[in-house]
C-alpha cells in the first residue's frame, strides 16, 4: 500500500525542467495583424464589461527572456532566476504552507486616480446580497469567513474569504422577515463566535469577556485594509498548472492576510474563469498556445477579447462589506488596468496604493517552484502587452 501511494505521488509531482531558449524571430506582431483581418472579429464585441477591449495593440520588441527585462524588483542583489516559475504545488493545505514564511509584504506604491481617464466601466454597478457566511478554520491556526453572495446579473454564487472578525457584510446582517435568533445564527448573521448553548446572534458572553481581557489595538496606526480581487482558475488552483501564477497568487494573498501582526483584509473570488472566456474555451487557448501563440493571441484566435472581465461585482461586495468612502484600500495586484476598474464608475472604493504581487522566484532566487517555459511565457507577455508590472 505505502508502495502504491509513493508511485501515485511521484506520478502527480511536478518535474523540473529545464527552459530553453533560442533566438527565434518573434511573430506575435504578425499573428496579431492576422487575427484582426478575419472575418467577423473586428467590430463584432461593441459592448463588452469593465475595462475589456477586443484587440490589445502589440507593443513590438525584440525577444528578450523575463529575467532580462528591467522590472526594478529588489532580489536582495542576486539576479533573477532562468525562469520564472510558480509554486511547486498549488493550492496549498492551508494559506501560507506553499509560499516562504516572509512576514512581509510586496513593496507598495502609493496610487491617486483622481485625474485618470477611467476605461470602460459598467454605469451601475450590480445589486449584491451575501446570503450566507461560516468560519472555515486552518491547520496552522487561522481562520477565515467564507462569505457567498448571490447577484442579479449572472447566475453565479461569488464569494468572499475574509480574514478578521471586524470585516462585516452589511446584507448578511440586515435582518430578514419572521426569522428566528436560530435562524441568524445558521445563515452566519452573528457577532463572535458560535458555541453549544448559544441562544442570540447579537450577544456573544464569551467573546466579550474574552475581548475584555485583550488591550485595544491603536487604531490610529492602522492602514488601509488589504484586499485581493482574484476571478476563478480552475488549472492553476486545483490541478497543478505550470501554465499561470493565478495559484501562486491566491495563496500568497491568504498568507499575508493571515500573518500574525496582519489586520486581515478581503479576497474577493469572482466566478470569472479565464479571463472571463469560461473553462471550455481557456482550454481551446491552452491547445492554441501549444501551437505558437501567446495567451493574448489565443484568445483573439477564438473571437474573444484578451481580457474580458468585469470587476462591477467585486467594487458592490467590497461595498457591501464596508470599504467604501475615503478610508480606501491597498490592493494586491500586477495589473495596472485593475486599478481604476475596482474602485467602480464614480469611485465608490477607493484605491490608495497597490501592492505589487513579486513571483515568487524572484523572491527565492529560483530556489521554489517548478521551471516551466510556459510560465516564462506567461508573464513575458503580461508585461509586455498587457502593461502588467510586476515590482
Amino acid at each position: 500500500m505505502l508502495c502504491h501511494l509513493e508511485s501515485l505521488r511521484s506520478a502527480f509531482a511536478p518535474s523540473k525542467l529545464s527552459s530553453p531558449h533560442s533566438s527565434v524571430e518573434d511573430d506575435s506582431l504578425r499573428r496579431l495583424r492576422q487575427c484582426e483581418k478575419m472575418p467577423g472579429l473586428t467590430g463584432a464585441m461593441p459592448d463588452l464589461p469593465s475595462h475589456a477591449s477586443p484587440v490589445y495593440p502589440p507593443r513590438p520588441s525584440a525577444v528578450r527572456r523575463v529575467s532580462e527585462l528591467d522590472l526594478g524588483h529588489d532580489n536582495s542583489g542576486s539576479p533573477p532566476p532562468p525562469t520564472l516559475l510558480s509554486p511547486a504545488f498549488t493550492p496549498p493545505s492551508t494559506p501560507g504552507t506553499g509560499t516562504p514564511p516572509i512576514a512581509k509584504e510586496g513593496r507598495s506604491i502609493p496610487v491617486d486616480t483622481t485625474f485618470q481617464r477611467p476605461p470602460k466601466l459598467l454605469d451601475n454597478l450590480p445589486e449584491v446580497n451575501c446570503f450566507v457566511r461560516a468560519r472555515i478554520p486552518t491547520v496552522n491556526g487561522a481562520e477565515m469567513f467564507l462569505h457567498l453572495y448571490e447577484n442579479n446579473v449572472d447566475n453565479k454564487e461569488h464569494l468572499a474569504i475574509v480574514f478578521g472578525p471586524n470585516i462585516r457584510s452589511r446584507s448578511l446582517d440586515a435582518p430578514r422577515p419572521g426569522e428566528t435568533e436560530r435562524d441568524r445564527m445558521i445563515r452566519g448573521a452573528y457577532a463572535g463566535r458560535l458555541h453549544p448553548g448559544r441562544t442570540s446572534s447579537r450577544l456573544d458572553p464569551v467573546a466579550q469577556a474574552q475581548a475584555a481581557t485583550q488591550a485595544p489595538r491603536d487604531q490610529t496606526t492602522q492602514s488601509p485594509a488589504l484586499v485581493r480581487i482574484h476571478s476563478e482558475c480552475y488549472t492553476g488552483e486545483t490541478v497543478w498548472s505550470a501554465r499561470c501564477d493565478c495559484g501562486e497568487q491566491l495563496d500568497e494573498a491568504a498568507r499575508l492576510m493571515s500573518l500574525p501582526n496582519s489586520q486581515g483584509g478581503v479576497i474577493v473570488y469572482l466566478r470569472q474563469e479565464g479571463r472571463g472566456i469560461g473553462l471550455g474555451e481557456k482550454l481551446k487557448a491552452y491547445n492554441l498556445q501549444d501551437l505558437g501563440n501567446d495567451t493574448v493571441e489565443a484568445n483573439l484566435l477564438l473571437r474573444h477579447p484578451a481580457d474580458a472581465r468585469s470587476y462591477g461585482l467585486a467594487t458592490a461586495m467590497l461595498l457591501d462589506l464596508g470599504f467604501g468612502g475615503d478610508s480606501g484600500i491597498r490592493l494586491l495586484t500586477n495589473n495596472p488596468d485593475k486599478v481604476r476598474a475596482v474602485e467602480g464608475p464614480n469611485r465608490e472604493v477607493i484605491v490608495k496604493e497597490r501592492v505589487a504581487m513579486v513571483p515568487l522566484a524572484w523572491k527565492t532566487g529560483g530556489r521554489e517552484g517548478v521551471n516551466s517555459k510556459e510560465v516564462e511565457s506567461y508573464l513575458r507577455t503580461k508585461i509586455e502587452k498587457m502593461a502588467h508590472m510586476l515590482q
